[in-house]
């Protein structure tokens, strides 16, 4: 007898949307070769479609819980789940999917034929990132992550007139793809211990059986933290991350930088906290001392950057050491509200670098920013306001996802680690109100800046969304708190 496989195809409805979204882009481009809008309408309902989809699945989730059935979560003979903790990732990632689009539409529109292939590999990145939060097989977290590295290694370099952004995108595929060996080598030595590639299974293995000599799983659990370590640019894994910012086209970095922090950290939290909590005696030290050197040396070393994008890069480093917090409390709530308000943040702090210096460019001074107050006041006040989130003033959203991670870091003993973490916030605040200052103080002869529409969405809602989770957290802290894992 031949087992039937568990098929459930609400499971990847989500996937599946964005994968045919993407060839159906490129198709009508091939065989219509309409204007750029046109592909955008089409990725556009792409993603209204896989959202559609990502709250079915919600309701799928709540019910089985309210009814005791989480086996019905598990899909395709344990390759797929559709907890709370996968569709809370799915709907991030969809979101911040569509305001990267908004954000890069100018160089979208600036590539002309090739446009579409960057809309499809936008609509690509998500489908394997999204296929990377919702895996309950390593195997397959693997192929999700490949599938999303290689879009954004390609992105990364879309520009090909532009030497910078061939540079970045040499780098970031180079590390990148050593990363990701050092990730599936990981993932070898822990099946090699367990015998289990499954998460779930992984955990009740440790439930079923005492491990008296563990050290081939520690040593493949901890090559699998340094590969995701890379993804989302923890600190020694961080080098690559300032030259890609740097030299990647203004108009997508942002995209770049927040799915792959979104996947990277929901993958770590899936691995660690549902995968091995018994050897949370183990990995807990290693992740508090990533953690806090990550904000150590993301804070201090973006205080000297004389470009903005640089300076974003390691602040990006720093908040991986504060996203880090939040594993480190044992708790997934305060990570995923984090997670949510700084790539929305990220977000809209690179469409103002696409709107001051150029959508295709690469490099940005912060010299650039002197008097931008002058030259466009909604424009300045939006990147002052998502600057003051970053740097986690009150009535932002950033206060409240410090003030969560910490709070839990805090509960779980790790009360050094929140005094690190409180002193690189104040050594961040001083970077980010240098750029505030400049804007606002110096003085420039510059001409005025004109915001295209879909880039003055992109920083209305970050804006709004920056603000509003600030004053009222509540909302997006019960769906985070509801989205916790098997």
């Amino acid at each position: 007898m031949i087992a039937t496989p568990d098929i459930n195809w609400i499971a990847i409805l989500p996937e599946l949307v964005l994968a045919l979204g993407a060839v159906g882009v490129l198709l009508v481009d091939v065989q219509w070769k309409p204007a750029t809008r046109v592909l955008g309408a089409i990725a556009a309902f792409t993603l209204v479609f896989a959202i559609a989809f990502t709250f079915l699945q919600w309701a799928q989730a709540r019910d089985a819980l309210e009814f005791g059935a989480p086996g019905e979560l598990v899909a395709f003979s344990g390759m797929v789940l559709m907890d709370g903790f996968a569709v809370f990732g799915r709907f991030v990632l969809l979101v911040m999917a569509g305001l990267g689009l908004l954000a890069g539409w100018r160089l979208f529109e600036s590539l002309n034929r090739r446009g579409a292939e960057a809309i499809a590999l936008v609509l690509l990145a998500t489908t394997g990132f999204s296929i990377m939060v919702a895996s309950n097989n390593l195997v397959m977290m693997f192929l999700g992550l490949e599938i999303g590295s290689i879009s954004l290694y390609v992105l990364a370099g879309l520009t090909r007139e532009k030497a910078k952004a061939d540079e970045a995108a040499m780098k970031y595929f180079l590390l990148g793809s050593f990363a990701s060996a050092i990730f599936v080598y990981g993932v070898a030595l822990l099946y090699a211990g367990t015998g289990q590639l499954e998460i779930l299974a992984i955990r009740q293995f440790f439930t079923d059986f005492i491990v008296t000599r563990p050290a081939v799983i520690l040593i493949g659990l901890a090559l699998i933290i340094v590969g995701l370590g890379f993804k989302v640019s923890a600190a020694p894994f961080h080098s690559w991350a300032p030259d890609v910012y740097q030299g990647a086209p203004a108009g997508v970095v942002g995209y770049m930088a927040a799915m792959a922090k979104i996947a990277g950290f929901l993958a770590i939290a899936r691995i660690l906290l549902t995968g091995v909590p018994q050897l949370d005696n183990s990995w807990l030290p290693v992740i508090a001392g990533l953690s806090a050197l990550s904000m150590l040396v993301g804070s201090i070393v973006a205080l000297v950057q004389s470009d903005i994008r640089r300076m974003l890069a390691y602040s990006g480093v720093a908040h991986a050491g504060f996203i880090m917090t939040g594993i480190v409390g044992g708790a997934t709530t305060g990570m995923l509200f984090y997670v949510a308000a700084y790539a929305l943040q990220l977000i809209g702090a690179f469409a103002v670098v696409a709107v001051v210096s150029g959508a295709g460019s690469s490099e940005s001074s912060i010299s650039e920013y002197r008097g931008l107050a002058r030259r466009s006041p909604a424009l300045a006040t939006a990147f002052a306001v998502l600057l003051l989130g970053m740097a986690g003033l009150p009535l932002t959203s950033g206060f409240i996802a410090k003030f969560g991670v910490f709070t839990e870091a805090w509960a779980n003993g790790y009360g050094w680690l929140v005094i690190v973490a409180v002193l690189a916030s104040v050594i961040a605040f001083a970077f980010y109100l240098r750029v505030i200052v400049a804007m606002y103080m110096d003085e420039t002869e510059e001409e005025r800046i004109l915001v295209s529409p879909p880039a003055r969405w992109v920083l209305a809602i970050a804006v709004v969304g920056t603000i509003l989770a600030g004053v009222l957290p509540a909302p997006l802290i019960d769906l985070a708190a509801n989205a916790f894992p098997l």
